[in-house]
């Protein structure tokens, strides 16, 4: 019994002092872990400024708001790690930083299969922000999302539709899947099929619609990007005309879709005032052999319908 209150009264005076070892330790490493973590906080205080300064020089530079925008948090966030490492060296826990990139390094390749599509895309907004199809506030297609540009991130580039969604495409996508930029060199073209009589003069209705055209002030027009009309085929009532014109992808949206309404509205009303007559489908329907009397009963039934639909 007496031996037992020996052992355990020299385990307490061991357990008593390492505590106590420990704890003069720590207040001897407080002021290292407050300078860590004042470095710590300074760091990030900087890593924005500089960040916010890199991305507002790029800008100035290259006028690219996209490009300016990633380069500057891609720069904020890797002088932010590198503060993290300075603060734990500081605060006399270089081993654990050590410890951290050692154990990154050996788990590169397991973090590399686990994450390869956040891998992947910021690899992608990388390239897509020095060498890209876009620019912010484009009208552009990706794949089968058609919207304006509005951010490029780490991980996903951000379109707005014109129904009022936010698609987040990721970059990788970007990359691989085509992409049509309706605002590049500012144009886009319309088309649409007017019908007139087979008795009219096909060269009189184009000169008319052509001069519909250029009456409309925000139908656009120049060497290279010219309206035109042409003929489309013969239907059964009518002479098709196919009207192809030109309006400003910088506007593109309501006021793209508002033109051409006024457009189609202009062709219509300019041919009617030139005397052109615009006749609906018609279908002729012909009964042969004992059924000849027919028609006439059934066109009286037809007539009776129309009328009835006037009613």
């Amino acid at each position: 019994m007496f031996y037992l209150l020996i052992v355990n009264q020299g385990a307490y005076e061991k357990i008593s002092d390492s505590t106590e070892n420990y704890f003069r330790e720590f207040i001897k490493a407080v002021p290292l872990y407050i300078l860590g973590l004042l470095i710590l906080i300074l760091g990030i205080f900087i890593a924005g400024w500089i960040g916010e300064f890199a991305k507002r020089r790029i800008q100035k530079r290259t006028h690219d708001p996209l490009m300016s925008k990633f380069l500057g948090r891609g720069i904020r966030f890797i002088l932010i790690l590198i503060f993290i490492m300075l603060a734990l060296d500081a605060a006399g826990l270089g081993n654990i930083s050590a410890g951290i990139l050692a154990a990154a390094g050996a788990s590169a390749v397991v973090l590399g299969f686990a994450f390869k599509d956040v891998g992947q895309n910021f690899i992608a907004g990388v390239i897509l922000s020095f060498n890209r199809p876009f620019d912010v506030d484009d009208t552009v297609e990706i794949g089968d999302i058609f919207g304006k540009v509005k951010t490029l991130e780490f991980r996903y580039t951000k379109l707005k539709t014109f129904d009022g969604k936010d698609v987040y495409i990721p970059n990788s996508d970007v990359i691989t899947r085509p992409v049509t930029n309706y605002t590049e060199d500012g144009f886009f073209r319309y088309d649409f099929i007017i019908g007139i009589a087979y008795e009219d003069n096909i060269d009189g209705a184009k000169k008319v619609v052509l001069k519909a055209l250029s009456e409309e002030p925000k139908v656009m027009s120049d060497e290279i990007h010219q309206n035109f009309v042409t003929e489309d085929k013969l239907d059964t009532s009518t002479v098709n005309l196919k009207v192809f014109f030109w309006v400003d992808t910088k506007e593109f949206g309501m006021q793209a879709l508002i033109t051409k309404g006024n457009v189609v509205r202009r062709v219509k009303e300019a041919l009617e005032d030139a005397g052109y007559y615009m006749p609906a489908d018609i279908q002729e329907i012909k009964l042969y052999g004992k059924e000849a009397e027919l028609p006439i009963s059934f066109i009286d039934k037809l007539k009776a319908d129309e009328n009835k639909k006037k009613e």
